[in-house]
C-alpha cells in the first residue's frame, strides 16, 4: 500500500499541476473573445461546454508535456543527479512513464476529438474542416511530447520560444475562439500574441535560471545560445510587448473590456518583476526561481480578467 501510494505521490509531481494556471490562460482568454464575440445573452449553454472541454483536454496536454519533459530530460542527460525529477531519481521506471505518455495522449485525444466535435455542431463545421481541425490537435499533441523527448528534442535546439508562441498564443487563444465561433477576427491576434509572449516569458526564465545546467547537458536554449545578457534584454521585449499587445486590444475593441484599472496594477507588477530580473546577475540566476510562479500566475489572472470583463 506504501508504495503504490509514493507511486502515486511521484505521478502527481511529475504532473507539475502547479503549471496548470499558465496552461489554462489560452482556454480563459479565448473564451473571452467567444463572448465579446457572440455577446453573453446569445451565447447557448453548450458553448460553456464546449470551452469546459477545452480546458480540460489542455489540462491534459500540458500534463502530458511535463511528462515527456520529465522522461526526455532524463534521456537527454539534463536531469541527472536531480532528485526532484521522477525518471532521474527512480521513482518512476522509464517503461513506466511511457506507458503514462501513451494513457494521456489517448485522453488528450478523446477530449480533444470531444472539443471539436460539440464545436462543430455549434458552428456546423464540415466533416473535412472538423478533420482538420482535429490535425491539429495531434499536431499540439507532437509538439507537447518532442519539446524535450525523443532523438531530436526541438527544445535542445532553440525552438521552444516559438512552439510556446503558437501552442499558447496563436492557436491557443485565436484559433480556440475561431474553432468555437466559426469566424475569425484579426483583432484576436493581439490578444493571442499578449498570451503566447507572457507565456514564453516564462520559459525564458527557465531558461535563465538553468543556463549553466542547461549548457552543460547540450540543451542549446535561446539564453545559452546568444548569451544571459541577451536573455534578459528579451525578457523586457516579451513583457512589453505583451503589454503593448493587449493595450492595442483594449483600443481596438472599445465598450468591449471592463477594469483597465486592474490592468495597469498588473503592468505595475510585471514592470517590478522586470527589475528583478535586471538585477539579478548569471551567477545569481537560481534566485530568478520565484518569478516563474509570479508571472505564470499574474498570466492566468490577466486572462481571467479578460473572461470575467465579458460575464459582467
Amino acid at each position: 500500500m506504501e508504495t503504490s501510494k509514493a507511486r502515486l505521490k511521484a505521478y502527481v509531481r511529475a504532473a507539475r499541476l502547479r503549471t496548470l494556471p499558465l496552461a489554462s490562460a489560452s482556454v480563459l482568454a479565448a473564451g473571452a473573445l467567444v463572448f465579446e464575440s457572440e455577446g453573453f445573452k446569445g451565447v447557448k449553454s453548450h458553448t460553456f461546454s464546449i470551452l469546459s472541454l477545452s480546458l480540460l483536454t489542455v489540462w491534459l496536454l500540458q500534463i502530458l508535456a511535463n511528462y515527456a519533459n520529465d522522461l526526455g530530460d532524463h534521456d537527454n542527460g539534463a536531469d541527472a543527479n536531480r532528485g526532484d525529477r521522477a525518471v532521474a531519481s527512480g521513482a518512476i521506471s522509464r517503461g513506466a512513464m511511457k506507458r503514462a505518455l501513451s494513457v494521456l495522449g489517448g485522453l488528450v485525444l478523446l477530449a480533444g476529438c470531444g472539443t471539436v466535435w460539440l464545436a462543430g455542431d455549434h458552428v456546423g463545421w464540415p466533416a473535412g474542416e472538423r478533420a482538420g481541425w482535429i490535425a491539429l490537435g495531434l499536431f499540439s499533441m507532437a509538439g507537447a511530447y518532442r519539446y524535450t523527448a525523443g532523438k531530436r528534442p526541438y527544445g535542445y535546439a532553440g525552438w521552444g520560444d516559438a512552439a510556446v508562441m503558437l501552442f499558447f498564443g496563436f492557436l491557443g487563444v485565436a484559433g480556440l475562439a475561431t474553432l468555437v465561433t466559426g469566424t475569425f477576427q484579426p483583432v484576436w491576434l493581439l490578444p493571442a500574441w499578449a498570451i503566447g509572449a507572457f507565456s514564453a516569458a516564462v520559459l525564458n526564465l527557465n531558461n535563465l535560471r538553468d543556463h549553466a545546467s542547461d549548457e552543460e547537458a547540450g540543451k542549446r536554449t535561446l539564453v545559452v545560445q546568444r548569451g544571459y545578457s541577451w536573455g534578459v534584454r528579451y525578457h523586457f521585449a516579451l513583457l512589453l510587448s505583451a503589454w503593448a499587445a493587449l493595450g492595442g486590444m483594449y483600443f481596438a475593441m472599445p465598450g468591449a473590456w471592463r477594469g483597465a484599472g486592474w490592468y495597469l496594477v498588473l503592468a505595475a507588477v510585471h514592470w517590478q518583476h522586470l527589475q528583478r530580473v535586471r538585477r539579478t546577475p548569471a551567477r545569481d540566476a537560481a534566485r530568478l526561481d520565484p518569478e516563474l510562479k509570479r508571472v505564470a500566475l499574474s498570466t492566468a489572472v490577466i486572462a481571467l480578467f479578460m473572461l470575467m470583463s465579458q460575464l459582467g
